[in-house]
């Protein structure tokens, strides 16, 4: 997925609205932003008029310009329906997602513990940390930073990818859902975007060292296996900020950033928002 180019799309918003109002998108109440959507996007759209917005029966909240933003999951169908309902009329509109093939990973030496945890104090701590994310992940703003551009949060190999089957230590697990930057312990991580931030938990028991950063609109990206956190919850970001450092902890076989991106609950890929892929 590619967004439209530059720093915001807020200064360029009307000028394509405009240009795209002159093809074919002319009799839609609504014009997709997000080019090639596919398994996994965070997808954009412009609302032309009036009217609200809905997908699976959820009314999308708007920005002042009549931004919208969802997500589609890894195991979304091929096509998807939106409907744009004003006071006299009801519009729905198809769009297309494209399908994509995931990788299987295998993950071995893990200590098996990590793997299936077994006893009721552990259990206990997971379940508590796990309502703590939902609860981040849940949050509503009118943050507007979707909209902005977004680059990698930090330098490394990719380890791991969205959407990849993990099987670890020979036992299949589900889908892994983030972008894994393998790097050494120490190595910085900065803000893809800005945000603010939603959840710093030092040590959980997957995810070790957890970030969450809000970007407005139930968009929140989460960064995980972290040796430090560098922010607060509350602390307003800024893209570039250093926000964190990477580590090994949680369950991980060695040093690497786990990132992700969510819509809500949807799990979507972060690696989808970046266009210089080099960078």
């Amino acid at each position: 997925m590619r967004l439209i180019t530059g720093k915001t799309i807020k200064s360029i918003l009307l000028v394509c609205f405009f240009a795209q109002s002159q093809l074919a998108h002319s009799e839609n109440a609504l014009t997709i932003l997000t080019k090639n959507p596919q398994q996994g996007s965070m997808i954009i759209a412009q609302l032309n008029g009036e009217g609200d917005v809905y997908f699976k029966e959820k009314k999308l909240d708007k920005t002042s310009q009549g931004l919208v933003v969802f997500g589609v999951g890894r195991d979304e169908k091929n096509t998807i329906e939106l409907e744009i309902r004003t006071v006299n009329k009801q519009q729905t509109l198809v769009v297309p997602i494209s399908l994509r093939q995931w990788k299987v990973e295998r993950v071995d030496g893990l200590p098996p513990s990590k793997v299936t945890p077994k006893s009721k104090q552990t259990l206990e701590r997971i379940s508590r940390e796990a309502k703590q994310v939902r609860t981040a992940r849940n949050t509503k703003t009118l943050l507007d930073n979707f909209s902005s551009s977004f680059i990698m949060p930090a330098k490394g190999r990719i380890s791991g990818v969205y959407g990849s089957q993990r099987v670890l230590n020979g036992e299949p697990k589900r889908p892994h859902f983030g972008l894994d930057i393998a790097n050494k312990t120490g190595t910085p991580v900065i803000a893809p975007s800005d945000g603010k931030v939603l959840l710093a938990h030092p040590d959980m028991f997957y995810s070790g060292g957890t970030l969450v950063i809000d970007h407005g609109f139930g968009i929140s990206s989460t960064y995980i296996h972290l040796s430090s956190i560098d922010v607060k919850v509350g602390q307003q970001v800024k893209q570039g900020d250093l926000i964190a450092k990477i580590g090994a902890s949680g369950r991980a076989t060695g040093p690497h950033l786990d990132w992700r991106l969510n819509w809500f609950q949807t799990r979507l890929d972060p690696y989808l928002l970046i266009e210089n892929k080099d960078q």
